[in-house]
């Protein structure tokens, strides 16, 4: 048999680079991180409520007397004896959260839109956190150099909250796999879920709307809206109880269809929180309102929005396994 010299032998093939080496910027996105970003984002979406509200039941809207820096040269707060340093504290403690916000809902955005397979309408859906937050920067920007009127101050309640139900909504769509949408309980439940959370959104606004005529709009001086705050409280009140009533039959559906598990859950936590938001607001009314329990009560509608928003979501799936292991009437 004949040998072939060894300068005619090809030389062996170099190994692939390990995946160690591959750069950061070049790697696609885990789906764990993805997850992370988007827990982040829900949780500061909902934690930037809380701190809003505390900057208006504190009269520290002013407290940065402009924008977008918080002192005329100076982008962090200054000694001066005609300002209180708690007010500037507050204010800018409230505009350096939105920097957190802004982190988690563009690094949501950005993993989910670097992610192979891209997830079908995904990447779209996520662009509206950060571009919600921008939305909300230039917004507070109007509310300082308007002098805190209540018609720019109360959409920043609601803006929020809006954007705590879309990252719900990016988080529940990472945890499901990228098939077909199906459902998971009959039309006329799925109606009814939506249809409470559009109930919700009524009894949020009537609430920031109590919140702009009543005591807590901000300092003296603060603009408030004219209307009587006691009708404005009563129509609040009422919403709550409509919106309870709705949830309880909304539950009361799901087990006589045979719904999921851990859709019943939800319903059962989304009660617990209707029903300790509602308490809430009814000790405030009944001894004054006092600061700390309008900040819980803020509180609560973040909670009370946010299990609503996995309720509403959790209503379909892309699960066909799960889709399947549900009772058909």
């Amino acid at each position: 048999m004949a040998v072939i010299p060894s300068s005619t032998v090809p030389p062996a093939a170099p190994d692939p680079a390990p995946a160690s080496r591959t750069p950061w910027y070049s790697r696609t996105p885990s789906l764990g991180l993805q997850k992370l970003f988007a827990w982040a984002a829900v949780i500061t979406h909902g934690g930037i409520a809380v701190t809003g509200a505390t900057v208006r039941v504190t009269g520290s809207g002013l407290g940065c007397e402009t924008w977008p820096e918080c002192q005329p040269g100076s982008l962090t707060p200054v000694s001066r004896e005609d300002l209180s340093a708690f007010h500037q504290a507050i204010e800018f403690g409230n505009r350096t959260l939105t920097g957190v916000v802004l982190v988690a809902s563009l690094g949501t955005f950005l993993l989910i839109w670097r992610a192979r397979p891209a997830r079908r309408g995904l990447p779209l859906l996520a662009a509206v956190l950060p571009l919600g937050v921008l939305f909300q920067a230039v917004l507070g920007g109007i509310t300082v150099l308007t002098g805190l009127t209540w018609w720019t101050v109360a959409p920043h309640m609601i803006v929020s909250l809006v954007l705590l139900v879309v990252a719900v909504a990016v988080l529940h769509r990472l945890q499901e796999p990228d098939g077909e949408k199906l459902q998971l309980i009959p039309r006329p439940l799925r109606v009814l879920t939506w249809s409470t959370l559009g109930v919700l959104g009524a009894l949020c606004v009537a609430g920031t709307l109590v919140t702009a005529a009543g005591p807590h709009a901000g300092d003296a001086e603060t603009p408030r809206l004219e209307l009587p705050v006691r009708t404005l409280a009563q129509i609040h009140a009422d919403l709550m109880f409509t919106y309870l009533g709705l949830v309880v039959a909304l539950t009361v559906g799901l087990l006589a269809v045979h719904a999921p598990r851990r859709l019943i859950k939800r319903a059962v936590v989304l009660i617990g929180v209707t029903l300790a938001q509602g308490l809430i607001g009814l000790v405030q009314f009944a001894i004054g309102v006092p600061e700390a329990l309008v900040v819980a009560h803020v509180l609560g509608a973040v909670l009370l929005v946010a299990a609503a928003a996995f309720l509403a979501v959790g209503t379909t799936t892309r699960d066909a396994e799960l889709a399947r292991s549900i009772p058909r009437s």
